[in-house]
C-alpha cells in the first residue's frame, strides 16, 4: 500500500517518528508521502524524505497559510522542488470553511501554485473544502496540461466525476470507516478503480476504530479494508490497485 497524504513533518510526530515509519512498514507499506503546508514544513517533508526510503515528498503552501506568502516562497518552493524524492507540489489549495487566509489571497496564490506545477512538469495535491466549484473552475482552466490528486475528498458522485474527466485522482480517506459517511462511501464504490487512491491525512481524521486517537500512516489499512468491503472486492487486489495508481501519478 502507499499512504498518499500524510503530515509526517508536523510536531504530532516529533517523538516517535522512527517508531511511526517502523509500523507503516510492518504493515507492508511501500510509500509514504509527507506533504508539507508551508516552506519550513515543506522543508522538513523533504528532510523526512532523505532520511527514510519509505518517505517521498511533496512541497507546496496551504490555504490556510497563503497570507504569509512573500517575494521569497516561490523561489524557496522551486528549489525545494527539484530535491530528490520531492514528487508532487502539495498541499494546495481552496479553503472557505476556516477562511484563515482572504479568500482573493487564496485565489492568487493557488492559481500561481498550480502553474508552478505546470512549469515544473509535477502532479499537484489538492485541499478543496466548501469550495467544490471554485475548485472545479480553476482545474478546469488548466485541462490537458495538469495532473493530481484531489486529496481526503469531501465532494459528491458527480464531483469525483468531473475531477476524473479533468484527469485527477480521487484519495479517500478515514471518514469513509464512519458509519455517517453515506456520500463519500458512495464515491467510494462507484470511482473507477484505476482513479483510486487512499491516504491517512495524518495525524489527523483516524479511521475507526482508531478515531479520537492520532492518526499514522499504519492505519490506512482501516480505510483499505473499508473500501474493499464497500466494493466487494479482496482487499489484497484493493491494497495492489491503488498502489499501482500512486505509483503511476507520483512516478515512485
Amino acid at each position: 500500500m502507499i499512504d498518499s497524504h500524510a503530515h509526517l513533518e508536523m510536531d504530532e510526530f516529533r517523538d516517535d517518528l522512527k517508531e511511526v515509519i517502523e509500523r507503516a512498514g510492518s504493515a507492508d507499506l511501500v510509500a509514504v508521502i509527507a506533504v508539507g503546508t508551508s516552506v519550513p514544513d515543506s522543508e522538513k517533508a523533504v528532510e523526512i524524505a532523505g532520511r527514510y526510503d519509505l518517505v517521498y515528498a511533496a512541497v507546496g503552501v496551504h490555504p490556510h497559510e497563503v497570507k504569509d506568502i512573500d517575494a521569497t516562497t516561490y523561489d524557496s518552493l522551486r528549489i525545494l522542488a527539484g530535491r530528490d524524492k520531492v514528487v508532487a507540489i502539495g498541499e494546495i489549495g481552496l479553503d472557505f470553511y476556516y477562511n484563515h487566509s482572504p479568500k482573493e489571497l487564496q485565489f492568487q496564490h493557488f492559481a500561481e501554485q498550480l502553474d508552478l506545477a505546470i512549469e515544473l512538469g509535477l502532479p499537484v495535491i489538492i485541499h478543496d473544502r466548501e469550495a467544490h466549484r471554485e475548485t472545479l473552475e480553476m482545474l478546469a482552466q488548466r485541462n490537458g496540461r495538469l495532473r493530481g490528486v484531489l486529496h481526503c475528498f469531501s465532494g459528491d458522485l458527480k464531483m469525483a466525476k468531473r475531477c476524473i474527466e479533468l484527469g485527477f485522482y480521487i484519495s479517500i480517506a478515514g471518514p469513509v470507516t464512519y458509519k455517517k459517511s453515506e456520500q463519500l462511501q458512495m464515491v467510494a464504490g462507484e470511482l473507477p478503480l484505476e482513479r483510486l487512491l487512499v491516504e491517512t491525512d495524518s495525524p489527523y481524521l483516524s479511521p475507526h476504530p482508531f478515531r479520537g486517537k492520532r492518526n499514522e500512516p499504519a492505519f490506512v489499512v482501516e480505510t483499505v479494508r473499508r473500501i474493499a468491503a464497500i466494493r466487494g472486492m479482496g482487499i489484497e487486489e484493493l491494497e495492489a490497485a491503488t498502489e499501482h495508481n500512486a505509483r503511476q501519478l507520483f512516478g515512485i
